[in-house]
């Protein structure tokens, strides 16, 4: 039997887990008055996302207080990492090099930037050595 692939966040569902990931363990209103800064959401809205992530389990609910409190169910990095590795497989057959390339030329990088990803790709051919 084939394994069924992760389901990775929309857009949306991204905005929402990045807010989370700020704020911590969050109500649907306080989600959705973060999102009044950046992009106003009817409360339901956000409360029907919510509950489309929980059913993902992109998200966990605690149900013990008054109002549901959602949290992440993963960290930034971990799902950072779970997207970049499915556009790697998906998109580009494998090649890290041809990632890695792509990331490159979408901008244009301070030299603090340049010098940190100089110094990851040393300490990963260290280790290789």
């Amino acid at each position: 039997m084939r394994r069924r692939a992760k389901r990775q966040p929309t857009e949306l569902e991204l905005e929402i887990l990045k807010v989370l990931w700020e704020r911590g363990p969050s109500t649907v209103a306080e989600v959705q008055k973060a999102f009044g800064r950046r992009r106003p959401m009817a409360y339901t809205t956000v409360l029907t996302m919510l509950r489309v992530m929980t059913d993902k389990r992109l998200v966990k609910r605690n149900t013990s207080a008054r109002a549901y409190v959602y949290r992440p169910t993963q960290s930034r990095s971990a799902v950072a990492k779970s997207m970049v590795s499915d556009v790697l497989h998906r998109v580009l057959d494998g090649s890290a090099a041809e990632l890695l390339l792509h990331a490159l030329d979408d901008r244009s990088f301070t030299s603090e930037e340049l010098e940190e990803m100089r110094q990851v790709l040393d300490d990963m051919e260290m280790r290789q050595a």
